[in-house]
């Protein structure tokens, strides 16, 4: 008897809604009331949000809005454009609203190309 073969974690669809949610919760915070913690702990998982949707085929070679975006995406995560630790606590809050941003849109276009319909 033979197997069917298992599913590897690169073919399994990205969760519109976790992307959706995350996103949200990153855009309603204000820079008066986060704690530098608090944003560079949600700038990681938005960044990581960002790399998978980065990873898809979303038709960038077909589209020049799309491939804008990519462009955006690639240079905003850039290791030289990233906040460090010593980057101002504001910076670093716009750079994570900026990621959230564009996670957003591609999620959008994900959404679109893949039949999922986002929140």
């Amino acid at each position: 008897m033979t197997e069917e073969p298992k599913a590897s974690v690169d073919s399994l669809p990205i969760d519109v809604e976790l992307l959706s949610d995350t996103t949200d919760d990153v855009l309603r915070m204000e820079l008066s009331t986060s704690t530098r913690e608090d944003i560079d702990f949600k700038t990681t998982r938005v960044v990581g949000l960002l790399s998978l949707l980065l990873a898809e085929d979303l038709g960038a070679d077909d589209d020049d809005e799309v491939m804008d975006l990519f462009r955006r995406a690639y240079k905003l995560l850039e290791l030289t454009n990233r906040p460090s630790r010593q980057t101002p606590s504001f910076t670093a809050f716009f750079f994570m609203r900026d990621v959230a941003h564009l996670t957003r849109r591609l999620m959008w276009v994900y959404a679109e190309t893949s039949g999922g319909v986002p929140q």
